[in-house]
């Protein structure tokens, strides 16, 4: 097994609050804001040769996460994209995962911190797919977790925000335990939601079905997908999925950015074979993520 490098331990640049600073320099205070009270969120982004990939809207994403919080980032969006532009360049990985966060620093240390300042931070590491090529072509196994995607009315579920993310955590950590991949999470009605960190669409007689988005995250890979499948005329359909409808599916796979597109084999007793319509959609991201930017395109993005 390759050692693992502490991210604290890495090397090259993240740019913070405007500054581009070396890497083991991007440091905040242990009681800062965010670390106690998840007063955070984040996007994750990829780039491909060197271009972020749905750059505008994830860094549309990040300022409505922040704006749902009650954070104003005291920058553009402009300025946070060009940003992360830099820093890919800085590090000088073609292909690397992207991470802007938004946090509240450490003015104050109660539940309550409105004087607390917003502060940004956009760091770039190499990371590839998600799950092992391998083992992805093969289609991943998925458990069910005991962790369900709560009430929209008890979450701001259309944040990409930190706190959201605990049981996704405990969830997939008891899913590797029991050798499985990842684990599938209903919501609070009993309904199919998501997996730990991507949304999941199943294939039932040529047509895609995904979970209607109503209190988990609307990812930009998953409208990216549906996109590419109403180009290849494949019928999306969004909708409530129950659990005992599992039988009936054929195909399977998650969507994100950092699970791109992957095939699932298994959910718990439940079994799928990856088919014509999960590996067209594989390859028509695969192409869709590496498109060239026009010289025009590029002259805009650059500024």
């Amino acid at each position: 097994m390759a050692e693992i490098i502490p991210f604290d331990k890495r090397e090259g640049f993240i740019w913070l609050d405007g500054d581009m600073l070396p890497w083991r320099d991007a440091k905040i205070h242990v009681l800062t804001h965010g670390l106690h009270y998840a007063s955070s969120c984040f996007e994750g982004e990829r780039a491909y040769s060197g271009r972020i990939y749905k750059l505008e809207d994830h860094t549309e994403r990040l300022f409505e996460s922040a704006r749902i919080l009650g954070m104003k980032i005291p920058f553009t969006p402009e300025q946070i994209s060009t940003a992360s532009r830099r820093v890919v360049e800085a590090q000088g990985f073609p292909d690397a995962y992207v991470r802007p966060v938004v946090f509240r620093g450490s003015e104050q240390m109660s539940v309550a911190a409105p004087l607390s300042k917003t502060h940004v931070a956009i760091a770039v590491w190499q990371w590839p797919s998600y799950f092992d090529p391998v083992q992805k072509m093969k289609g991943i196994r998925l458990t069910i977790a005991d962790w369900k995607r709560p009430s929209p009315e008890t979450i701001p579920y259309k944040s990409k925000a930190a706190g959201l993310y605990m049981i996704c955590t405990l969830s997939k950590h008891a899913a590797e335990a029991t050798g499985y991949h990842d684990a599938l999470m209903y919501d609070y009605r009993g309904y199919i939601a998501e997996a730990t960190g991507a949304n999941v669409f199943f294939v039932d007689g040529g047509k895609l079905i995904t979970p209607t988005a109503d209190c988990f995250l609307d990812g930009i890979t998953r409208r990216s997908v549906m996109e590419l499948a109403r180009a290849r005329q494949i019928p999306v359909i969004e909708r409530h999925i129950a659990p005992d409808e599992l039988p009936r599916f054929s195909e399977c796979f998650l969507t994100g950015t950092a699970a791109e597109v992957t095939p699932v084999s298994e959910i718990g007793a439940h079994r799928f074979a990856p088919g014509r319509i999960t590996e067209t959609l594989m390859n028509d991201y695969h192409d869709d993520v590496r498109k060239p930017v026009s010289s025009v395109s590029l002259r805009a993005a650059t500024g």
